[in-house]
């Protein structure tokens, strides 16, 4: 059984300019964007692949929890994608990542930053969504164990390739 792994900042979440009126650490959080075509892209892979064992992992503090908690209600995340509110799990530094994907056995896990991939070890399908260059740069070691996607429509070929 495939289990997915999603985080949300930058792979979900749009990320905006923080000087952005949409930025979503500004006071009109609730109307940054998300990802072009990521609720499509979800809905899909949970309809075809991985069914109720998707989940979101997230790094962030308290109070960015709470925005991105009113934020996926606010875009009516839950329902557009079949991933539940029982499946989000948050976590405040990036290591922290890695025992929650060992604990709910992912198999799959996108994310936008590198350093956060080259924790998770346990996870065999590692997607390295959109990064920025720099980053890429800073821990380019872990590059030969993910795969590079610049869109959701990307991603879900690749996945759902035979």
């Amino acid at each position: 059984m495939r289990r997915l792994g999603v985080d949300i900042g930058g792979v979900v979440i749009e990320a905006v300019d923080e000087g952005a009126d949409t930025s979503f650490f500004g006071g009109n959080y609730l109307r940054t964007p998300q990802v072009d075509g990521a609720f499509e892209a979800l809905a899909t892979l949970v309809g075809e692949v991985f069914g109720p064992e998707a989940y979101v992992v997230s790094k962030c503090g308290e109070r960015t929890e709470r925005r991105t908690r009113e934020w996926l209600a606010h875009h009516r995340f839950h329902e557009r994608t079949g991933i539940t509110p029982d499946r989000l799990h948050f976590c405040r530094t990036r290591p922290e990542k890695a025992p929650i994907a060992r604990r709910l056995e992912l198999t799959d896990f996108v994310d936008d930053r590198l350093e956060v991939l080259g924790y998770l070890g346990s996870v065999p399908n590692r997607y390295l969504f959109r990064p920025r260059p720099r980053e890429v740069a800073a821990h380019a070691p872990h590059l030969g164990a993910v795969r590079r996607v610049e869109s959701w429509p990307e991603l879900v070929a690749t996945i759902l390739a035979p």
